[in-house]
């Protein structure tokens, strides 16, 4: 694995991923770019995450490299009584462990805090489960879907009568960055105190604040919001429109931006129209404004539009398919993909580097994702067991 070689903030901090799919990996994940030594603890036949959306030639999924990069793998059954073991002792060398599990699963596993205090005192276990501990929905299995669907995003998003999720699964990687920042401020309190902690992301919560405009609007106002599919509701124009050839969004919020907007499409007079006084007034009047907009777009190509958003300094943009994000040149100056070779994958894989810029401690790609239990023999030599107690451990299936 071609690891980094620099001193970073992480460095010398041990984290234990028995996370799965999106939230628990991609939070270990940032760990181990800001240079964590993560372990990902993989069942002996591979999680199920790695084989969704398979792009190599054994099958490893496209989020799974994306969401395991810079770790090490030890396959492991830690159900089992020796396997068990295996993670007491992978626990008294770590400092965080990272489990998306519900509580009792958590509990059952021996997996809760309590258990992990008891071998490890100041450890930090960092949690996320689908929807918090704590009440009716606690125990229930869940993914990113479901908590955009319960936290009212669905019931705003898509055509009428079509209640559509996100493609992109906001939710996870938003709990997963939630996670991260969170574990990094218990270590900061560890390192004042002593003192380890448990902290709990949850889908759902993560959902709900990013919805909480909305959610407070209808508390304090119950306006009862239906969708409007592309359309926004609280400023406008803001809309998706056809080009000759292709989509084009418009995204005009206050008064000087509508201005300007009005100019541009040769509507000047729209300033002063009664249905349009301001913000809220063109959200509700926003079909009218689209009408507008979308038959100024109807008769240019999508260059022309945007040349002329450009000009009048009206904000919009192209809507690109994934093949034309890929190709957009200013996607490559600032640096967003780094190409990472896998061995079986036919050509590198283009991973979104650590999402912010640090100009002096950046998060940095420490290396591939693992291949399955590829350093299981590693792991467990610095565990202290021997080559005879791998080979039974390995003979038994516990690895």
């Amino acid at each position: 694995m071609g690891w980094v070689d620099d001193v970073a903030v992480l460095d010398g901090i041990r984290v234990v991923d028995l996370g799965r799919f999106i939230a628990g990996p991609y939070c270990a994940a940032l760990l181990a770019d800001l240079g964590a030594d993560v372990i990902r603890v993989e069942r002996v036949g591979g999680g199920e995450d790695r084989w969704v959306a398979p792009v190599t030639e054994d099958g490893v999924g496209a989020t799974f490299l994306q969401c395991n990069r810079g770790k090490r793998c030890l396959t492991l059954d830690v159900v089992a009584p020796r396997g068990r073991a295996v993670v007491e002792r992978l626990v008294r060398t770590a400092d965080v462990v990272v489990a998306n599990l519900p509580p009792k699963t958590l509990t059952t596993m021996g997996l809760d805090h309590a258990s992990l205090k008891a071998i490890k005192p100041d450890i930090i276990l960092t949690t996320v489960n689908a929807f918090g501990s704590g009440g009716d929905w606690s125990n229930k299995v869940g993914f990113d879907g479901l908590a955009q669907a319960a936290s009212g995003n669905m019931h705003l998003t898509g055509p009428e009568g079509s209640p559509s999720r996100a493609w992109v699964p906001y939710v996870d990687f938003s709990t997963a960055a939630l996670a991260a920042l969170s574990t990094l401020a218990a270590l900061m309190h560890r390192e004042r105190t002593g003192e380890g902690q448990l902290v709990e992301a949850a889908l759902l919560r993560t959902a709900l604040t990013w919805n909480s405009g909305t959610l407070i609007e209808e508390a304090m106002l119950g306006l009862d919001r239906v969708t409007s599919h592309n359309r926004g509701q609280t400023a406008g124009p803001v809309d998706v429109h056809r080009s000759r050839d292709g989509w084009v969004m418009c995204f005009v919020v206050g008064r000087s931006q509508f201005a300007r907007w009005a100019t541009m499409i040769g509507r000047p007079d729209l300033v002063d129209d009664d249905r349009f006084t301001d913000d809220l007034a063109r959200g509700e009047n926003g079909a009218a404004l689209s009408a507008y907009m979308g038959a100024w777009c109807a008769d240019r190509t999508t260059e022309q539009c945007l040349s002329e958003m450009e000009r009048h300094k009206v904000p919009g943009g192209p809507v690109l398919s994934p093949r034309q994000v890929l190709d957009l040149p200013h996607v490559d100056q600032i640096g967003v993909f780094e190409p990472v070779e896998y061995p079986t994958a036919a050509t590198p894989v283009p991973l979104a580097r650590f999402p912010t810029v640090l100009s002096a401690s950046p998060g940095v790609i420490r290396g591939r994702a693992p291949q399955l239990g590829e350093h299981t023999d590693e792991v467990l030599a610095e565990l202290g067991y021997g080559v005879d107690e791998v080979s039974a451990l390995r003979e038994a299936r516990i690895v």
